[in-house]
Formats: structure tokens, C-alpha cells, sequence
């Protein structure tokens, strides 16, 4: 079909109108309350992140971003409500590395982290820790490893949850060391600390942001940390490769993703948004008082870091023949 020379001038004054279009919406998104979900207990790392990215947001949009915990089966419950909302920008989800993990780890996880999710960024990342309570005589990983060798069957190990890398990094400590530290998951960090001030759990591995407070209080001793540098705050704690154990090496991230279809003009508007904030220096002074990196990656890095982290934790689940959880 050929158009009219009027047809013609309409398609281009149409063309020409819509980056006017995509800046009006940009100064009216959001219209109404946007929920941000976070899979797991209150009082965890991942709360942290996103209660203070939420209220940063807030208060600069003029409309309130909240948080809602949805625990639950290691942040599966969460992320599938997540999975399964409107694709519309008011709901997101805010998670942590167990979302990789999970889909190999679960027999039904009910989500595909590629598939069901569009990655925003990763406005916050630390590493693990191995702690212990102060009950504990060990000093250092290789005391820890004869300590439980010593006494089979007597020891366990917490996390924040079944998939969790500090969960993975602790069962390859069992590995790596022939120990039989039981897994005793929990959902969330803070649960971990609160068992941990009442004397009921004695080692755990799980994300610093959680532990940090603790440690430098001296209630918890820090045997080791899991990123390749040691961690900000803490300079005394060495790495898993300073410490003997490389294989304990793990990341733990803080990412935000929105339901598979949401709008890329939405996608571009949190991922600027979320730089802004993190770059703000009272956030900045928060998060780093708890050990956070801060480097917020772009939608497309983050879903690069996705594939990466599912391979090569599905490996290690496989390797060390962890069974599926059903």
C-alpha cells in the first residue's frame, strides 16, 4: 500500500514526538506505590540494601517504594511471587546469589532466572564469612577443621538458607576437609546472628553485611572471608586464598531484577535511578559501613554475571553430588 504525502509527514511528526513521549513518562513513572520484594527474614543483608535504596527512592520520586519479606523455602517463595507479577515496574524483586543457585539445586524452584527475570543491576556485592561463637577455641580455619575432626557428629554450620553460596562454600569445606558438619539453614542472616547471640548456633557461613556488626563488637570471631581481597573494615580477617582454602572463594551479590516483559524504558529508568542513590555519599557511608562493594553494573553485565554464577555453581552442586531438595 503506497502513502499519502500526509500519511508520510504524520509518521515523522509521530517519530519526532516520541522521545518527548519517553521523557514525560520518565517524570511521572512511578504514579503509585512500587513494592520491592526481598525472599527472605527481615534484618538480612539483602533487607539492608533494599531498605535503604527504597527510601532513597522515595524520597526522591515523591512516591513510596516499600519493602515486602516473603520468606521461604531459601528465597524460592519470594522470587516466584515475584516471577509471576504484572510486568509493569511496581513490582521488583531484590535478591541475592542463592537466586542462581536455586533452579539447580531445587526440584521445583518454579523459576527460570534467565527466562521469567529482567536483570537491573547489582547495586551491592561483599563476600561471605565463616564465623564461630566466641565458645569456639578455634583461631583460624585449620584449628576449626581439627576441632571438628576431633569430635565427629558433633558439630553443624548455619546459613541463610538451602542454596545460599555460603551454604555451597561451607558443604565444600566438609569437602575439602572431610569434615561432617551438618547444614542447618535458616531464612536470612539475622536469624543466624540472633541464634547466634543466644549460644544456640556455633559456626555459620553466610554474608558479611550480616556478620559485620558482630565482629567488630567482638561477640563473633571472623576465621575467614571469601572475596579475593580483604574485606573494607576488616583487615586483620584473611581471604580463602590467604587462609588455605581457594575453593572457598565466593561472591555475594545484592541484585535487582523486574518480571520478564517489563518495559525497557522502565528497566533504564531504576538501573540510573539506582546509580544515583548508591552514589550518594550518606548511602555510600551506610553500605560500606557494612563491608558493601559498590559498583552498580549494567542490566546487560548483570545478566553476563547470571549465566556466569549458574554454570559454575551448578557444577559444584553437582560435584559434590549435593542432593536435590524436593
Amino acid at each position: 500500500m503506497r502513502l499519502t504525502r500526509r500519511q508520510l509527514v504524520g509518521l515523522a511528526g509521530l517519530a519526532t514526538a516520541m522521545p518527548a513521549v519517553r521523557n514525560a513518562w520518565a517524570q511521572t513513572y512511578p504514579t503509585r506505590p512500587v513494592r520491592l520484594v526481598v525472599p527472605f527474614a527481615a534484618g538480612g543483608p539483602t533487607d539492608l540494601v533494599a531498605r535503604v535504596v527504597a527510601q532513597k527512592l522515595s524520597d526522591g520520586w515523591g512516591q513510596q517504594i516499600y519493602v515486602e519479606n516473603a520468606p521461604g523455602a531459601s528465597g524460592n517463595t519470594g522470587t516466584r511471587a515475584v516471577a509471576r507479577a504484572a510486568a509493569d515496574g511496581y513490582t521488583l524483586l531484590v535478591t541475592t546469589s542463592g537466586f542462581v543457585v536455586n533452579p539447580s539445586l531445587y526440584a521445583n524452584a518454579q523459576y527460570d532466572p534467565i527466562k521469567d527475570f529482567v536483570p537491573i543491576t547489582v547495586p551491592a556485592a561483599s563476600s561471605n564469612v565463616l564465623i564461630v561463637h566466641p565458645s569456639i577455641p578455634a583461631k583460624d580455619v585449620q584449628q576449626l577443621v581439627a576441632l571438628v575432626k576431633a569430635s565427629p557428629g558433633k558439630y553443624s554450620f548455619a546459613s541463610a538458607g538451602v542454596g545460599q553460596t555460603g551454604h555451597l562454600a561451607g558443604e565444600l569445606l566438609n569437602l575439602s576437609f572431610g569434615l561432617d558438619l551438618a547444614h542447618v539453614p535458616f531464612n536470612g542472616g539475622g536469624p543466624i546472628m540472633n541464634s547466634m547471640m543466644g549460644g544456640h548456633t556455633l559456626i555459620a557461613c553466610l554474608g558479611l553485611p550480616s556478620a559485620a556488626p558482630y565482629i567488630k563488637d567482638g561477640r563473633v570471631r571472623a576465621l575467614v572471608t571469601t572475596g579475593a581481597r580483604r574485606a573494607t573494615g576488616f583487615p586483620d580477617v584473611p581471604t580463602a586464598n590467604e587462609a588455605g582454602v581457594p575453593q572457598l572463594e565466593t561472591v555475594f551479590f545484592q541484585g535487582i531484577l523486574a518480571p520478564a516483559g517489563t518495559p525497557r524504558d522502565i528497566v533504564d529508568h531504576w538501573y540510573r535511578e539506582v546509580v544515583r542513590v548508591v552514589a550518594a555519599p550518606d548511602v555510600k557511608e551506610k553500605l560500606t559501613a557494612f563491608s558493601y562493594e559498590l559498583a552498580p553494573n549494567t542490566p546487560e553485565e548483570f545478566a553476563a554475571l547470571i549465566k556466569t554464577e549458574m554454570d559454575k555453581w551448578a557444577k559444584v552442586i553437582r560435584d559434590a553430588k549435593i542432593p536435590k531438595v524436593e
